[in-house]
């Protein structure tokens, strides 16, 4: 069964408002309307309306966007009562769209169950120019605000107990251009909103369970660029790849908040968070994909009525890369995992849980790690009829070529750990180490104040001097002294010939 996954909705309206470069010409209602249908069309989605034209003006009633999934398990409408197409003099053409469209989707979940959703997107004072050539059009927009609201979800008929779900773009701004070539349509857009605010209230009838929860970002920006083909098929992605399709992003956003609250019986649980800045990556094409993201100066507290005080946390900056290819090849492909928890700290009543008496440095922590290599796919990821053969036979899907650690840093409690290495994994070896590709290469390993850390341990009473002295033996086995006070160093290696080597010393 075929798992229905509809186009975004907001970013269909978006499409109808901004499928969008200018070349200063004429353009009339009529090309902008044929562009519609063709852009709309090449996703899988069916256009209905028939157009009237009065004068210069174009003019659309009952208009239908609608998508059914292949196996009749979903589908996705959206209804426009009216829409006018407007000749300008200076040959641009001006798009009115009614303030309300009310979008109907319907799916299955995972037990097989039907659910419907419908929403409502709105707007106010809706302002769209579109200017160009049929083959080369520019979009601009601007809207004193543009919201998403559900406004019901039922499975089975029965309603799912969401009482309010919403977001509203004040302010909005911008552009998308597209240019048409051959069987490939690319789109660069642009857009600019804020405040950005966001609500939801949700009752869970099973337990008696409520959540609400809201936020906003004083200022949030999008900008992307896209490359569709024609004969786009929203069920089979990796079709969509090998005929040209490509997708890269950057979302950001300025001084963001959000506060929630969960309520089940007499438990309750809420808290607020805050940052200065963030950002959301991700972009995915022939060569794979690609996602990230970033956070700074986070603030986040917590209560509750399992907790025994309140819960605070800070943290400087957090941060996450992906990237991965998607594409079967008999070439091995790049690969990368980035991750970084910089200057983390909690509060004092945390802290007094384990070391009341203060024994412990309470400097922030970090973590950093950065991983890459290259691995070789036997499968195409995203091919529909092969994620289901690797979930039902486990087929690994690839095999690892090579693995660089590029950086790894842990810093705690005034200890730190650094290491680097590299390997490669010879695949005709699969004996050495129990059925895996047997690495060769080797890793480097230096800690900064861990027989400190000890020793502090031992004394609160958190550590056994027993489990410590276990832990001080396994160091002398693994590390050497390094330079200066405290520090330890490790090189572990492994050979070609299948060996496992500690600072020169045979382990296996």
């Amino acid at each position: 069964m075929t798992c229905f996954k509809p186009a975004p909705t907001f970013a269909l309206t978006l499409s109808l408002a901004v499928s969008a470069t200018a070349a200063f010409a004429d353009l009339t209602p009529e090309q902008v309307w044929e562009d519609w249908k063709s852009y709309l069309g090449g996703f899988g989605y069916e256009v209905t309306g028939e157009p009237s034209q009065t004068g210069t003006i174009l003019s659309l009633s009952d208009m239908g966007v609608t998508m059914q999934a292949p196996d009749n398990s979903g589908s996705v409408s959206m209804r426009l009562e009216q829409v006018q197409m407007i000749g300008n003099d200076d040959g641009s053409v001006s798009v009115v769209l009614p303030e309300r469209m009310p979008v109907a989707i319907t799916a299955l979940d995972p037990d097989g169950k039907e659910v419907t959703t419908t929403l409502e997107i709105a707007h106010q004072g809706l302002n769209m120019t579109v200017s160009g050539t049929p083959e080369r059009m520019r979009y601009d927009y601007r809207a004193k605000e543009l919201s998403m609201e559900l406004t019901d979800l039922l499975s089975e008929g029965e309603s799912v107990g969401v009482k309010a779900a919403q977001i509203r773009f004040a302010d909005m701004s911008g552009n998308s251009q597209s240019v048409v070539s051959g069987t490939l349509r690319a789109l660069n857009q642009t857009m600019t909103a804020g405040p950005v605010s966001y609500e939801l209230d949700v009752n869970a009838p099973e337990n008696g369970g409520r959540l609400v929860l809201g936020g906003k970002v004083a200022q949030a920006t999008f900008d992307g660029q896209t490359q569709i083909p024609q004969s786009f098929d929203a069920n089979d992605m990796a079709a969509n790849l090998l005929a040209g399709f490509r997708f890269d992003s950057r979302f950001k956003y300025q001084t963001g908040s959000s506060s929630y609250r969960f309520e089940e019986g007499s438990t309750v649980i809420e808290g607020t968070q805050g940052s200065d800045s963030g950002q959301l990556t991700g972009a995915i094409g022939p060569d794979g994909l690609r996602y990230g993201g970033e956070g700074r100066n986070f603030e986040i507290a917590m209560s509750g009525t399992d907790l025994p005080f309140p819960v605070t946390l800070d943290m400087a900056r957090f941060g996450f890369e992906v990237a991965m290819p998607v594409a079967k090849s008999d070439d091995a492909q790049d690969f990368a995992v980035k991750l970084d928890l910089t200057d983390f700290t909690m509060s004092d009543m945390i802290w007094a849980l384990f070391d009341p008496g203060q024994k412990l440095p309470r400097d922030p922590a970090t973590i950093a790690l950065d991983l890459s290599g290259k691995g070789r796919l036997f499968y195409d990821l995203l091919d529909p009829a092969t994620a289901k053969k690797l979930e039902v036979e486990g087929t690994p899907p690839g095999q690892l070529e090579t693995l660089d650690l590029n950086n790894f840093m842990l810093s705690v409690a005034g200890a730190k750990l650094t290491g680097e290495g590299a390997f490669v994994f010879d695949q005709n070896d699969l004996t050495s180490f129990e059925g895996m590709a047997a690495p060769e290469g080797a890793i480097d390993l230096k800690l900064l104040g861990g027989n400190t850390l000890l020793d502090k341990l031992i004394a609160m009473g958190l550590l056994p001097q027993q489990q410590a002295t276990g832990f001080r033996m396994m160091m002398g086995l693994f590390a050497v002294p390094g330079e200066g006070e405290d520090t330890l160093s490790s090189r572990i290696e492994f050979t070609q010939d299948g060996q496992v080597l500690a600072n020169g010393q045979r382990l296996k």
